[in-house]
C-alpha cells in the first residue's frame, strides 16, 4: 500500500492503492478520497473511502 499522505493521483496502480473500508474497491486517481486516523492497540491505523457516501455508510 502507498503512503496515505502522498498525493494518490500520481503513480498509483489498482495493485498497490488503499482500498476502500466499505466496498473495497482501490482508491486510483479518486478527488473525493477520504481517511480516517484513530489510534488501535497503540498502533496509528488509517482506513480509506472512496467516496464521502462509503465514509458515511462505515460504522467504525
Amino acid at each position: 500500500m502507498v503512503d496515505p499522505t502522498s498525493d494518490l493521483c500520481e503513480d498509483v496502480t489498482e495493485e498497490n492503492a488503499p482500498r476502500c473500508a466499505v466496498c473495497e474497491k482501490p482508491i486510483v486517481q479518486q478527488k473525493s478520497h477520504r481517511v480516517v486516523t484513530s489510534i488501535e492497540d497503540g498502533s496509528v491505523v488509517t482506513t480509506h473511502f472512496c467516496t464521502p457516501d462509503c465514509r458515511t455508510q462505515w460504522d467504525g
